[in-house]
């Protein structure tokens, strides 16, 4: 039995680091960022005005709003409406290989929002969230590709209400400080 624990010693020790140093260099896994983006109360009452209320990348929108404590309501008894163009998504290539086949995709998706306070005047002028990813194309496997471009468009999606949400949470923040300043 003594011999099985020193055995099992440097095969921890060797975890124990490896974690250690995952965790050291910033190490998460895809998705982990749940981390809440801390709204003043007053902004919390959201009226929202979407193209397509129901795109996957507005339900995204909403849902992560929501998470971070908005309640949405209608525009007339709202604090203030978040309005979102629909989101664009591009795909160019980077690179050609021997070929003349694309080896390498760009990939963005953007929209373009704002936010207008209940007396129709504007907190956030309109202003571009945008994403972007890099992908090696394997002409080879273009079924394999497309449901590869089909999962990281979905990705880009989660990433692009982050941002928007980021965004509308640091500048009511920003703006609740200056309110709350003495002076």
């Amino acid at each position: 039995m003594h011999t099985l624990m020193l055995s099992r010693g440097p095969r921890f020790l060797a975890l124990f680091i490896l974690v250690n140093a995952l965790v050291a260099c910033g190490f998460q896994l895809r998705g982990g960022d749940n981390t809440a983006t801390v709204l003043p109360d007053d902004w919390k009452s959201m009226a929202l005005i979407i193209g397509n209320p129901n795109s996957e990348f507005s339900r995204e929108l909403i849902s992560r709003f929501e998470v971070n404590g908005v309640t949405w309501k209608d525009r007339s008894t709202a604090n203030y409406t978040l309005i979102v163009g629909g989101e664009r998504f591009q795909q160019r290539n980077l690179s050609l290989n021997s070929e003349a086949r694309a080896a390498e995709f760009e990939l963005t998706m953007s929209a373009n929002f704002s936010v207008r306070a209940a007396d129709g005047s504007i907190a956030i002028a309109e202003t571009e969230a945008s994403v972007f990813k890099q992908m090696e194309n394997d002409p080879r496997n273009v079924v394999g590709k497309s449901e590869e471009i089909r999962l990281v468009r979905s990705e880009m999606r989660v990433e692009l209400a982050q941002q928007i949400m980021r965004r509308v949470g640091f500048f009511a923040a920003s703006t609740q400080n200056t309110n709350s300043d003495p002076g």
